[in-house]
């Protein structure tokens, strides 16, 4: 039996979708309870031209029932809030990166911390990108793009 057919969420980084930045449409999972900062990640997204799906939860509970769920296809990215209600970024990411369903899902850390202890510890959790709030534009579109262009390698190599 292959994998696909013993975990619902296994399928190639970047099944038959594309570059987030070109055609074909891309799934996040936006972890984000702050309404104002949803909006501003909605922007960039589409500032950066991308055809995509935006799935929001307000925090760490919500988005493991999200993302366990398996009538709900496994998103091309997460964006992920430090600081939220009931579960929290941090311990979400450390859940999400020990899970071997969910660990190679790329997940940026979009947070108001700039404490190097923060940046530090989300890429020891293996975040993929840390970006600080009041949202850079550029800086976000730049770690998103740099982020699908890393899986678009991996993906190309496996299916080559």
């Amino acid at each position: 039996m292959n994998r696909a057919a013993r975990d619902p969420f296994a399928r190639p980084a970047h099944a038959a979708t594309g570059p987030l930045g070109a055609p074909g449409a891309r799934t996040i999972l936006l972890v984000e309870d702050d309404e104002a900062d949803a909006l501003l990640i909605r922007e960039a997204l589409d500032q950066a031209g991308c055809e995509r799906t935006v799935t929001q939860v307000g925090d760490g509970i919500e988005a493991l029932a999200h993302l366990r769920d398996p009538a709900r296809p496994r998103p091309d990215l997460i964006v992920l809030d430090l600081n939220m209600p009931r579960m929290g970024g941090r311990e979400l990411l450390g859940i999400l990166k020990a899970d071997e369903s969910l660990r190679l899902v790329p997940t940026v850390v979009l947070t108001s911390s700039k404490a190097p202890d923060d940046i530090a510890a989300a890429y020891a959790r293996h975040a993929n990108a840390f970006v600080t709030k009041p949202i850079d534009l550029e800086d976000f579109n730049v770690a998103v793009r740099g982020i699908d262009a890393f899986f678009l390698d991996i993906a190309s190599g496996v299916e080559s």
